[in-house]
């Protein structure tokens, strides 16, 4: 893949879902076929809405291109993530569908049992829509990209990013979804899976849940095209390859209060660092400090993330 020289100045394009999150934690084992004591919250989500937002509160300038509804949670969710800082101004408005919905059921222990998403809004994102904002790639630094695009506008994003010779980091969003990225594989400049992601874009060859299988699969992915792969291990880490080195940085110990978007607070600290020409170890570093900042807060988005912050959560 060619060699990209990012421009931390100019702004990340960030293409994607945006949803609203409704989260239960409960309160003991969950019990089918009937109603469960739970803990619930709602806040916004989305992986690419989460990234954007968790970029803008680090400084870095940021431009959203996503479809919300013609309704109350997408009037609202615009206007959070204009108070983070977000542009907004490519937004897509629809009254085909609603906003998004994400609804998932957390056991005591932090961990995610049951998830389901209504993502009906993004497959409107076209490819028309998104050439009529090819202004946005020759202005940005780097191309972030989820999986819950339609296939024909990734192909048109990872397209109109290589025209504008813009690198692209691609997240797969979860293990339904992945698949969708492998023709991709050489165009890619940075690859965020988690270990079942993983697993899918490696064709099962490794067990990603194992520290030593989770860098094989990292260095496989590597093989195929991708610059930099770092691949999301939950409460065990992060393992990362290039073409020049690997590594694994452990979890921070954390009490685990709500799991959702601590993976995307993860990504979106790496492309901070490394488009602020962080070595790429003291990257991962700070994104594992950001994932468990994120794993402590009820939502998706730590709404006081600063460098300062993630600096500090290194050394408790």
């Amino acid at each position: 893949m060619d060699n990209f020289s990012p421009i931390a100045e100019a702004p990340v394009l960030v293409i994607g879902a945006a949803s609203v999150d409704i989260v239960g934690v409960l309160k003991g084992e969950l019990q089918g076929g009937t109603s469960n004591p739970a803990q619930i919250r709602t806040s916004f989500g989305g992986v690419a809405r989460n990234v954007a937002e968790n970029l803008a509160r680090l400084g870095q300038a940021v431009n959203l291109l996503t479809v919300v509804g013609e309704d109350q949670n997408g009037e609202q969710l615009i206007q959070k993530i204009v108070e983070a800082g977000v542009n907004v101004e490519a937004i897509k408005r629809t009254s085909l569908h609603p906003t998004g919905t994400y609804l998932g059921v957390v056991n005591t222990g932090g961990e995610l049992q049951v998830a389901l998403d209504d993502m009906r809004a993004i497959t409107l994102l076209s490819p028309d829509y998104l050439k009529q904002h090819e202004h946005l790639f020759r202005e940005a630094s780097l191309l972030f990209v989820d999986a819950n695009l339609p296939n024909d506008s990734l192909r048109t994003a990872i397209s109109l990013a290589r025209a504008a010779h813009l690198p692209v980091c691609a997240d797969p969003t979860s293990a339904g979804l992945a698949v969708k990225l492998k023709p991709y594989l050489s165009k890619l400049h940075i690859l965020t899976p988690n270990s079942a992601e993983a697993a899918i874009l490696t064709d099962q060859a490794f067990n990603t849940t194992r520290r030593r299988e989770a860098l094989q699969a990292a260095k496989h992915l590597v093989s195929q095209g991708v610059d930099i792969v770092m691949i999301a291990m939950a409460a065990f880490g992060v393992c990362y390859a290039t073409s020049e080195t690997s590594g694994y940085i452990p979890a921070i110990r954390t009490e685990i209060v709500d799991p959702t978007g601590a993976g995307d607070a993860m990504t979106a600290t790496v492309l901070f660092a490394l488009l602020n020409n962080i070595e790429i170890d003291d990257a991962m570093r700070l994104g594992v400090s950001a994932a468990s900042l994120t794993l402590r807060h009820r939502g998706a988005v730590v709404p006081d993330l600063s460098l300062e912050e993630l600096y500090n959560e290194l050394v408790i």
